[in-house]
């Protein structure tokens, strides 16, 4: 039996298929799609048209990969990276370009809504988060001052991978995990916020989709693409969720307490809970995961451009950086990184640059530059576990999304004071896309599988890679971790960061 999973990148369209038998994925696929050019800076749209040609060209070349297996699919789940809005009209014709959540246009129409409530802190109180400028509610409100003639055309506004559902199976409609990303739920209380919806348009009460059950289909794929795909009817559609609740399902976050590291482009530290822990001073988003239970992430713009600034200066391959690395002692000599390079999420600082402190004449070597770079990535993370004890998290250690190499890892546990692990063959959100579809499946035919049973079950980890802390290091971290965030506090007081 197969389990496919759609994820609509900003690039690219990737579909997998999960042999749930075998626990693999046994093919896969993948097909470009473009920006919208010409337009100003900070804007960054697509055209939901393409993601569709897109999704239709991966998913034919993926089944062609598994042959005569297609009559096995199942059930298919989707995924979009967080943010973006599609605009559909009574006639569910695509009105104008998607906004993308990596968008900029609407901060304006985000500080707007944060003054209404009372700034970042009222709107936690009032929802679990601040509004973001990439969020459909500052991307509505922004289209409904600067386009009002689409705005009143406009009859439903969608995430990117409820989109695609709704063209998957004619079925609209949105599961906590993706409304949580929209800047318009309550997440505590996974609900819509009617005080934030009413402030934006009451047009909205009617233009957003249903809520669905993360173990509930949306529907079945229509039969006009059963045919085109050559695949057997009643496939189900999974409701799909955002790409950070499906990502933590694919490295097993599945149950209270479980922490996941992730060193990809978009970077984090998250956490599951059995309630909704707020973050009140707004560093943590509170979102739902994919299994019913509540996330705290905590985003790491810089988990590869900090390693990858050094590892390119010098030439390095991976391997060659992991050997620097375990040349040098902890503290590079007196060598400290800031990791800024792409400003940071964790702790706040969008604008911030990056910052080398304590350079002197014996310590500004290859090797202590890889070392501060490491070190300064892993204080980072460092500090994003600490944000997560001060919640109430008690971690017994900690899954990494990818094997970081093994002098990496240890420095992380070194840092966190727990055993780090990584998973095997994690396929990110694409893979959890297409577990939920497997959970959603059994669970409509009558067999309670959880989402924590689908996780032990396909999720791997790789116990070679496991790094247990060493105790005397970890204080010497904890040491300095207290003098970076001094530095950072400091440098960001007077302006220079």
């Amino acid at each position: 039996m197969h389990f496919l999973g759609i994820e609509i990148g900003h690039a690219a369209t990737r579909v997998v298929a999960l042999d749930l038998e075998a626990a693999t994925v046994s093919a896969e696929a993948v097909a470009a799609h473009t920006w919208v050019e010409g337009l100003p800076d900070g804007y960054r749209e697509q055209d939901p048209a393409q993601w569709i040609a897109a999704a239709d060209q991966a998913m034919r070349q993926c089944l062609e990969g598994l042959g005569n297996h297609r009559g096995s699919v199942a059930g298919i789940g989707i995924t979009a990276p967080t943010g973006g809005m599609v605009v559909l009209d009574e006639s569910n014709r695509i009105i104008r370009p998607a906004k993308l959540g990596i968008d900029r246009s609407a901060q304006r129409q985000a500080d707007e809504i944060g003054r209404a409530f009372g700034g970042g802190p009222g709107l936690i109180e009032l929802a679990g988060n601040p509004v973001e400028a990439g969020s459909l509610a500052a991307q509505c409100l922004w289209l409904k001052q600067h386009e009002p003639y689409h705005f009143q055309r406009a009859a439903r506004l969608m995430t990117p991978q409820d989109f695609i559902g709704y063209w998957l199976s004619g079925e609209a409609g949105i599961e906590a995990g993706s409304a949580a990303t929209t800047g318009l739920f309550n997440v505590p209380q996974r609900r819509w916020s009617a005080e934030l919806m009413e402030f934006i348009d009451v047009r909205l009460f009617d233009m957003l989709p249903p809520g669905i059950s993360p173990a509930q289909p949306r529907g079945t794929l229509r039969p006009a693409l059963c045919k085109a795909w050559g695949l057997p009817e009643g496939v189900i559609i999974a409701p799909g969720s955002g790409s950070a609740a499906l990502a933590a399902l694919a490295v097993g976050a599945a149950s209270d307490g479980a922490v996941v590291a992730d060193l990809s482009a978009d970077g984090s530290l998250s956490a599951v809970s059995d309630g909704p822990l707020v973050d009140f001073r707004g560093e943590a988003a509170t979102l739902c995961d994919a299994s019913g239970r509540w996330l705290s992430r905590l985003g790491m713009a810089n988990a590869v451009s900090a390693l990858e600034l050094v590892r390119r200066h010098y030439g390095w391959s991976a391997g060659e950086f992991e050997r620097a690395l375990e040349s040098t002692a902890a503290g590079a000599n007196g060598l400290l990184f800031l990791p800024y390079l792409r400003g940071e999420a964790t702790p706040r600082l969008p604008d911030a640059s990056g910052v080398m402190h304590g350079i002197t004449l014996d310590n500004f070597t290859p090797a202590n530059l890889a070392r501060a770079s490491a070190e300064g990535l892993a204080l980072g993370f460092g500090y994003a576990f600490s944000r997560l004890r001060d919640l109430g998290f008690e971690p017994a250690g900690v899954r990494v999304a990818r094997d970081a190499g093994p002098a990496f890892q240890q420095l992380l546990a070194d840092v966190f004071g727990v055993p780090v692990v990584a998973v095997a063959g994690s396929g990110g959100p694409l893979l959890g896309a297409a577990m939920q579809a497997a959970v959603v499946y059994f669970r409509l035919n009558g067999e309670s599988l959880g989402f924590d049973e689908i996780a032990g079950y396909i999720v791997t980890v790789d116990d070679s890679t496991r790094r247990d802390p060493d105790p005397q290091r970890h204080e010497f971290y904890q040491s300095l971790l207290a003098r970076q965030q001094y530095l950072v506090e400091t440098l960001h007081a007077g302006g220079f960061l």
